[in-house]
């Protein structure tokens, strides 16, 4: 079996690529800290303090036996017990303080940084979403922060404390025995070298570790959500699942043992040659040519120390150690936080009131191009919505449909062009502005694991029951509601799952027009309703569409057969613009939309 060392030298070119591309600058871990100066410097001087208070315990342990027991001094005697005691006592109320500070500080930095990272991804645009994998990101606020944490609480105060008592007990030594500490302190040169090479092995074995659980934390929420439930049980993918699941987690254990043994060789060889040391110092003091007439007192006293500073010692080199494995850990969350959103909230948003919004929307010359693309999603869109009236976007899977909607959210911004609502761009309007005027139901619908109430109060949380009631009423889903036991405080359970499709989508519709949005994108929005109750939710929706700026985008052609306009989307482009008698009189790509999609029955509407 390769030996732990070799193999923790193996380093995954991805993670090297990542150091390089984002080196950790000193300065901004700092930075993190600036806000709490004083706190630190408080902690600053306790631990100097402690290790200045219990630098006095050799020198009074000397005092007693080279002085007070010989002499039969009961007077100095007493004072050095009272003074060893006290020293025990005011060192250990000082490091109470020291932890209760320094824990305060590090929680709080971390606060600060979970939060700050929390808000800047809420701040990217849906592609960044998109194209990352949710347990990376779960793992970068979660495990990344964790492991973050013990060095801002643990670790940086260790050192502290750890190099002042090394430097107290190295100027005691030197005061006691200025010869017998050359000999104790020629051990620190390769103790400080050994420790650097196994803190390289361990950061590049804490990388690994940190990217590998990120793969297991992707595959819990994929695998035990609901969704994946149903997938794995409707594909007989239990076995694979698990196999997958196992070998994660094997080589998460791999890793681990590799962490623990990397370098352990190489410190088993420091601790026997600090063994070694009060052995030799015993020896030394039993020659007239190296003792310097040294007592039995400050001999003790001497081993003491010597002893002592063995363990700061290589508490700050372990500490060292733990800082730099952190590296990596910094660099992630830091790589996060330097991500440049693409959708960008305007420095100096248009003054506007959304109540006085009339809802003319206009795409003038918009491109779209998602990100790794070869091609334009959307090319050269030229459109007018005017305000009050509805359009209908159709054409085939991939033409360009939701994209162009999504659009209208902003949740993209065109590549060219512009989309504007009364004549103001998009970029140029605030985003909880933009949030109040459009609203969206979506064929994915999304409900939180929370009451139907408190799903709908998401969309406005001041409404009161009778609204709640009303926009239930509105999307043909209040009998649904009151017919539950516990009505507007029912669970919906994980992502909605305790309703059907259906049930889900008219939730998500009243959630929406609770909202009362002055431009309404209905993305396939009734989707998953059955012919009846979808029929029912359309004569609800043509009164609720009055007055209100309204884009849908539908599978069934025959829901948006009544619009003001169809524009037909083929490869990004707007191919066909009109109404639906105008189109299917053209008899072109509408037209045979129509009837490759409808049945017999759309086909007779189409007709009509």
């Amino acid at each position: 079996m390769p030996r732990p060392d070799r193999d923790a030298q193996r380093v995954d070119p991805k993670d090297k690529a990542q150091l390089a591309a984002s080196p950790v600058d000193g300065r901004r871990v700092l930075a993190l800290f600036r806000p709490y100066r004083w706190q630190l410097a408080l902690v600053s001087v306790i631990i100097a303090a402690t290790s200045v208070i219990a630098m006095a315990q050799p020198f009074l342990l000397r005092e007693v036996i080279d002085v007070a027991l010989p002499q039969s001094d009961t007077r100095l005697l007493l004072m050095a017990v009272g003074g060893m005691l006290a020293v025990a006592v005011v060192t250990e109320l000082l490091g109470v303080a020291q932890t209760w500070i320094s824990t305060d500080v590090g929680q709080k930095v971390m606060h600060d940084l979970r939060t700050r990272v929390f808000a800047h991804l809420q701040s990217l645009s849906l592609g960044f979403f998109t194209r990352t994998r949710g347990g990376e990101i779960q793992s970068r606020l979660t495990n990344d922060v964790a492991g973050m944490q013990q060095v801002v609480t643990s670790t940086a105060t260790s050192i502290a404390s750890n190099a002042t008592t090394a430097i107290a007990t190295a100027i005691a030594m030197v005061a006691l025995s200025p010869r017998l500490s050359l000999l104790s302190l020629l051990v620190i040169p390769p103790a400080i070298w050994t420790t650097r090479k196994v803190a390289l092995m361990r950061r590049e074995i804490t990388t690994e570790r940190q990217r590998q659980m990120a793969d297991l934390h992707s595959q819990i929420e994929e695998g035990l959500s609901v969704s994946g439930i149903r997938l794995t049980k409707t594909l007989g993918l239990a076995d694979r699942a698990n196999t997958r699941f196992a070998g994660s987690s094997q080589r998460l254990v791999g890793l681990q043992l590799r962490s623990a043994l990397a370098g352990r060789w190489r410190m088993a060889t420091m601790h026997m040659i600090f063994a070694a040391i009060p052995a030799l110092i015993y020896l030394a003091a039993g020659f007239p040519a190296t003792s310097g007439g040294m007592t039995i007192g400050t001999l003790i006293a001497f081993t003491g120390l010597q002893s002592g500073i063995f363990r700061p010692l290589m508490g700050l080199l372990d500490t060292g150690a733990s800082w730099v494995a952190s590296m990596a850990l910094f660099s992630r969350i830091f790589d996060y936080l330097d991500i440049t959103p693409e959708v960008l909230p305007p420095a100096e948003p248009a003054r506007l009131d959304p109540a006085a919004v009339c809802g003319d929307v206009r795409f003038e010359g918009v491109s779209f191009r998602y990100r790794g693309a070869d091609r334009d999603a959307l090319d050269g869109i030229d459109l007018s919505v005017p305000a009050g009236t509805s359009l209908a976007l159709v054409g085939e899977t991939g033409s360009g449909k939701s994209t162009l909607s999504a659009l209208v959210t902003r949740l993209y911004d065109p590549s060219e062009g512009r989309v504007s609502i009364d004549g103001i761009d998009l970029r140029d309007i605030a985003p909880a502005d933009l949030a109040t005027i459009v609203g969206v139901v979506s064929q994915e619908t999304y409900l939180v694991h929370a009451s139907i109430r408190d799903n709908l109060l998401l969309a406005q949380p001041e409404a009161s029951e009778a609204q709640l009631w009303q926009a239930l009423a509105a999307a043909q889903a209040a009998d649904l509601v009151a017919s539950l036991p516990d009505g507007l405080d029912t669970m919906v359970g994980a992502r909605g799952h305790r309703f059907s499709g259906g049930e889900q989508q008219r939730i998500s519709i009243a959630r929406t027009l609770l909202r009362n949005p002055r431009v309404l994108v209905l993305d396939e929005a009734t989707s998953a309703l059955d012919n009846e109750t979808e029929r029912a939710l359309q004569t609800a929706m043509e009164a609720l569409m009055a007055g209100r700026t309204t884009i849908t985008i539908a599978h069934r052609l025959s829901t948006i057969r009544d619009a003001d306009q169809i524009a037909v989307l083929h490869d990004g482009h707007v191919v066909e613009l009109g109404s639906h008698e105008r189109l299917v009189a053209d008899d072109g790509r509408y037209a045979a939309l129509l009837s490759s999609r409808a049945g017999a029955g759309e086909r007779e509407l189409a007709a009509a």
